[in-house]
């Protein structure tokens, strides 16, 4: 298969993936807001801080308002990573390979990108972002869903899966970086921290799973060690590194690829994170972040950037 097809399909699926995984953000964020009272939450600032853009956004916001902040994470035409502009990515990448992938997933494609596009005052609204960004929510699954259930499970299939996982991963520790530095711990909210970690739980859709793995009761080391060595909950980073390694096991010229994740998993399977205060985990989850960002560039370097006529 061509270089170009796999980093397309790659990148297809990163996007999709970071559009589903803001629009939930978003959703939690808001319920989180009306749960808490009324100047105890932490407001929509962290979710600027999660995405990493918040120099981009200071250069043409003044403040983070419910209002700027949403239309800059929904639609902001000026934010690379907006719920709008990774669904054009998306399709625009979608487009340059309509004859590899099924006719199904690039109709999906299209159809999310029109309804993010023409609904976006639905989004805006407080009476109509729920049902906006469920239906976001609903077709990235969908996407993925048609994807795995009508592509042929091939090495285009494991680019696909590839960008999932480690966007995913990525997702997950900025998540818990951003969250766990911005709870709010003073005495008047002390009575809602409970709430913040649950809140944190569901920005990653783990909250059940998380009772089911972990017990009734939500505690910080307990919701630290299950987000980052879960191995049977498909958004733990190690469960996420584990995965990227299967997938590349069958294929030629990964050994180097293979080593660097193994060496990364094992370092995070051994790390005591429970023990970890909120600086050092801050310090640890940027030493993670760093090192999927080698783990991209080391996949970009084997597969992306060789000519086409000797990409394997």
């Amino acid at each position: 298969m061509l270089s170009r097809v796999c980093e397309t399909l790659y990148w297809v699926s990163r996007y999709i993936e970071r559009a589903e995984n803001v629009a939930r953000l978003i959703n939690v964020n808001n319920m989180l807001i009306m749960d808490l009272p009324k100047g105890v939450s932490t407001g929509w600032e962290p979710l600027i801080d999660i995405i990493g853009v918040r120099q981009a956004y200071q250069e043409n916001h003044t403040d983070f308002s419910e209002a700027k902040a949403l239309r800059y994470l929904l639609v902001g035409h000026d934010n690379n990573s907006s719920i709008l502009n990774s669904i054009i990515s998306a399709r625009e990448s979608a487009r340059t390979i309509r004859d590899v992938i099924p006719r199904d997933v690039w109709e999906e494609i299209n159809s999310l990108y029109y309804y993010v596009k023409d609904n976006q005052n639905e989004g805006l609204s407080k009476r109509g972002r729920f049902a906006y960004l469920k239906k976001i929510i609903e077709s990235t699954h969908m996407i993925f869903g048609t994807l795995d259930a009508t592509i042929n499970h091939d090495q285009g299939y494991v680019f696909i899966r590839f960008g999932l996982m480690i966007e995913r991963a990525d997702m997950t520790s900025r998540i818990l970086d951003i969250r766990s530095a911005s709870l709010i711990t003073n005495e008047e909210a002390k009575p809602y921290e409970n709430i913040q970690w649950i809140s944190l739980l569901r920005s990653m859709s783990a909250y059940q799973m998380y009772r089911q793995q972990m017990g009734v009761r939500v505690q910080r080391a307990d919701v630290i060690e299950f987000i980052m060595h879960s191995e049977v909950f498909p958004r733990s980073i190690l469960f996420c590194l584990y995965e990227l390694k299967q997938l590349m096991e069958p294929l030629i010229h990964s050994k180097e690829l293979i080593k660097l994740i193994e060496e990364v998993s094992n370092e995070l399977k051994h790390k005591d994170v429970r023990a970890l205060k909120n600086g050092d985990l801050h310090d640890y989850v940027d030493q993670v972040q760093i090192k999927l960002a080698g783990i991209h560039n080391e996949l970009a370097e084997s597969y992306f950037l060789k000519p086409p006529e000797v990409a394997e």
